[in-house]
């Protein structure tokens, strides 16, 4: 595993906490694909959008019926900042969205960062 998030994040950017914040004022969207347990229990991003990482490729895809219309709307249009817990998820999210066509990052530090930079947590 450690070896595919290091290749991922060779391939995608990295964008602070405090950046992605910024940045979904302005239009982009975080998405966040940690498990539904872990928003319970750790909160969430308000305003994010929540695919777990195991199903984000049924929720990208535009053509099929699971498709998600506010992640979808982004490709071609504006940027996705992935959130997970600690990075790994997201770099690995990140880079599949990529080869799919879409402008995405990472979130480095994932929530715990996000958290550490004061911003703000719901739950």
């Amino acid at each position: 595993m450690k070896e595919l998030v290091e290749d991922a994040r060779s391939r995608v950017m990295a964008v602070s906490p405090t950046d992605a914040a910024r940045a979904a004022e302005q239009g982009d969207l975080v998405l966040d694909v940690r498990e539904p347990a872990e928003l319970e229990t750790d909160g969430r991003v308000p305003g994010a959008l929540h695919v777990p990482r195991g199903i984000l490729e049924t929720r990208a895809d535009a053509t099929a019926a699971t498709a998600v219309s506010q992640l979808t709307s982004m490709r071609g249009t504006g940027r996705v900042h992935v959130l997970c817990a600690s990075g790994g998820r997201a770099a690995l999210a990140a880079d599949t969205l990529r080869v799919m066509g879409y402008d995405a990052d990472l979130i480095e530090g994932g929530l715990t960062a996000w958290k550490a930079n004061g911003l703000p947590v719901e739950g």
